[in-house]
């Protein structure tokens, strides 16, 4: 009996939501507070931004702004950020024309993905993909259409590529240096999803948060500045990696004008906008010199090296990342039969957390796990010591 005396069923939540799960990788993280582990499965640095960005971000404290900014991005902010995207791409972009300053690369791909599809078309996604595209794409009504990328090197099968843009696609989606694999895609590979796009009138909507954490001798090419690509690339990214500011969620998105006057409206009714006084901070930021950028790969690299050398020790198998700061581990050897349950217990017994390749896979794949080096020296070899015990297991 309900409160008013009939009997009664709740109504239904959305069907589109049976379609995925709450966040995994969000998942592993309290799985990891809840036992202790060192967290390598959710993608955030355990050390702090540069220091003029932590200084500008006290000024701004006392000195504001605290109201809202115009709705696509605070004009400071839009400027800096045009000066330094122009400087990496390559290409002539106005900070009047050309962004949508958001909260986060998460809600730059959302307004790309809403402002690119109507309910019904569909979408390419590469597979392993980052958990939140298929989410999008479901939430925009539209369908996706899964192309493995193949290990050990995570390509793709050009046959494999057409046929799913025989499907007639209305956008593919392109996470460039790639989560979870780490895959850089060639400017070859490049040119043949450009040429398929231009093709079939096909949208390309990037995810490049990792643009400036790659390794050497691979290097990053913007989808965008490829010939003839920018007026049907939607270019998404954030400060989050590039300046260790996850926790201040300042994305954007980087499109021709007609496009960017589409997704206003979409930002503008899913947010209103990005915090002020952080854009205001984050100029900070966005006037380093190219040697902040340098150093930023170096500092990485070192990194890796280090991660790679406590997998060697520890006896795992995994492919080496030519670019963000994620590490695939084949688990084989284990018989793990279930990565979910393995992750969990790779927490609780081992003492770091990892992130179950399944959620990253449409193919029914078991065998991988997921860790990250985003964190301090310390913090690594201390995960390289847990890892260790697993040579007994």
């Amino acid at each position: 009996m309900g409160r008013t005396g009939y009997n009664h069923e709740m109504p239904q939540t959305s069907q589109r939501l049976h379609h995925f799960t709450e966040s995994v990788i969000r998942h592993m993280t309290r799985v990891a507070n809840s036992c202790g582990a060192i967290n390598l499965s959710q993608g955030f640095p355990d050390f702090d931004p540069p220091a003029i960005l932590k200084d500008a971000l006290e000024k701004t404290a006392q000195t504001g702004p605290h109201q809202y900014a115009i709705t696509w991005g605070a004009p400071r902010f839009r400027e800096a950020l045009a000066r330094k995207q122009s400087r990496f791409m390559g290409l002539p972009l106005d900070p009047e024309k050309n962004f949508v300053v958001t909260c986060g690369s998460t809600e730059a791909m959302m307004v790309a993905m809403m402002t690119a599809c109507d309910p019904g078309d569909k979408v390419i996604i590469f597979s392993p993909f980052y958990e939140n595209y298929v989410a999008d794409t479901i939430l925009s009504g539209a369908e996706p259409i899964y192309v493995p990328l193949h290990p050990p090197d995570f390509s793709f099968d050009e046959q494999e590529l057409r046929r799913a843009f025989a499907q007639k696609p209305k956008a593919l989606v392109l996470c460039n240096p790639a989560n979870p694999s780490g895959k850089v895609f060639t400017r070859d590979e490049l040119l043949f999803i450009a040429k398929l796009a231009e093709e079939h009138d096909t949208f390309v909507i990037t995810d490049e948060v990792y643009e400036h954490i790659i390794y050497a001798p691979a290097e990053h090419v913007y989808f965008a500045a490829l010939p003839g690509m920018f007026d049907r690339t939607i270019s998404c990214s954030s400060l989050s990696k590039t300046y260790s500011i996850t926790g201040w969620r300042l994305g954007y998105v980087i499109a021709p004008p007609a496009i960017i006057n589409q997704a206003r409206k979409v930002h503008d009714f899913l947010t209103v906008g990005a915090a002020a006084p952080l854009q205001e901070a984050a100029v900070a930021a966005l006037e380093l010199p190219d040697s902040y950028y340098q150093e930023l790969q170096t500092i990485y690299t070192d990194k890796r090296t280090r991660f790679l050398n406590h997998l060697d020790a520890a006896g795992l198998k995994y492919t080496k990342p030519n670019g963000a700061y994620y590490v695939m581990i084949d688990i084989s050897d284990f018989n793990a039969k279930d990565d979910v349950a393995f992750c969990e217990w790779l927490a609780k017994d081992i003492g770091v957390a990892a992130v179950p390749g399944s959620s990253f896979f449409r193919e029914p794949v078991k065998h991988l796990i997921r860790l990250h080096f985003a964190k301090k020296t310390e913090t690594l070899d201390a995960a390289g010591e847990r890892l260790l015990k697993l040579r007994h297991k």
